[in-house]
């Protein structure tokens, strides 16, 4: 059976890590590593800063 372009990735606030509120904010999503190559980076929403921030893919 062939394996899928498709992967799982984990995405981490980036404010949150700088400010240094306790907590942190993760999401997981999925990919196509044929068409996105590079790091994934989306507007997601922080409940520990209670606003939306940027989310960058982490390994």
């Amino acid at each position: 059976m062939a394996k899928g372009n498709r992967v799982t990735v984990h995405l981490e606030c980036t404010e949150q890590k700088k400010s240094g509120v306790p907590g942190m904010s993760r999401y997981t999503t999925t990919k196509n590593k044929k068409t996105t190559p590079g790091r994934l980076e989306l507007r997601k929403y922080n409940p520990f800063l209670r606003r939306h921030t940027v989310h960058k893919e982490v390994k």
